[in-house]
């Protein structure tokens, strides 16, 4: 059965085989900028359970969230509220983000940001680089294990951190092949969008110590962060419940137990 992911991914592929500027060129850009912001660093250092906050207009799934949110106040919303890093969408046609999202987001506060977006290619690492990002995200079930192994060397080559997003067990083990030291378990089925809390707990289990363990989406309360805490995760990453709260400055607050 055909998922969101997959229409996402045929258009990211097809602007991918599009690409004519040339990858040297960039890479050697890419060695010019300044350092990243820690991203692991910061999430294996917080004393409580961290909680990336994330920056997210829209969704395939449940349609606008916050379509008219400013990214710079609400990252600094989310910085005074206790959040350890951001995560800012940026695909524009699904999820209504941007580069400019990210940026703006970035230049308002002081913490680490993901770029939230789907990797399909090289290019796509370099141009995290350039846009400011501090880390790239990397979806199991969205890569070859051959082009996740290569994407995600590239990544750290060039000086991010690289949060790989696993589902399962199965996926569990391609990340830790293609060298994952940070993984975020999704939470959300890809086909029916249910979340089953059962599977993080039940995947935490598997992933070896020393790796930084991430939950993802389905984080309505302070329970729900309190069961992951208690399950081994280091962070949670939060996009619905914090965008559409009516404070979001308390909303992540009460999420770091």
């Amino acid at each position: 059965m055909a998922t969101y992911l997959d229409r996402i991914l045929e258009r990211h592929r097809a602007s991918a085989a599009e690409e004519t500027r040339s990858l040297d060129a960039l890479i050697d850009r890419v060695r010019a900028t300044p350092s990243a912001r820690g991203f692991a660093a910061a999430v294996a250092g917080s004393t409580s359970l961290a909680v990336i906050s994330e920056i997210k207009r829209r969704s395939p799934s449940k349609g606008d969230l916050n379509r008219d949110l400013d990214p710079a106040m609400l990252a600094k919303t989310y910085e005074d509220g206790g959040a350890t890093c951001l995560s800012v969408l940026t695909d524009e046609e699904f999820f209504g983000g941007s580069v400019g999202d990210l940026q703006a987001a970035r230049a308002a506060c002081s913490i680490p940001v993901l770029r939230k977006d789907f990797t399909v290619s090289p290019y796509d690492v370099v141009d995290a680089k350039l846009m400011g990002a501090d880390c790239l995200l990397l979806i199991a079930a969205a890569l070859r294990p051959d082009d996740l192994g290569d994407l995600h060397s590239l990544a750290v080559e060039l000086g991010l951190d690289v949060l790989v997003e696993i589902h399962d067990e199965h996926e569990l083990e391609i990340a830790l092949g293609a060298g994952a030291r940070m993984v975020g378990v999704n939470q959300r089925d890809l086909v029916t969008f249910a979340v089953d809390h059962d599977r993080a707990v039940r995947v935490a289990r598997l992933i070896p110590d020393g790796v930084v363990k991430i939950a993802e989406s389905g984080v309505r309360n302070a329970d729900d962060a309190r069961s992951l805490r208690d399950a081994g995760y280091h962070a949670i990453l939060v996009g619905e419940t914090l965008v559409t709260a009516a404070d979001p400055r308390s909303a992540v607050a009460e999420l770091r137990i």
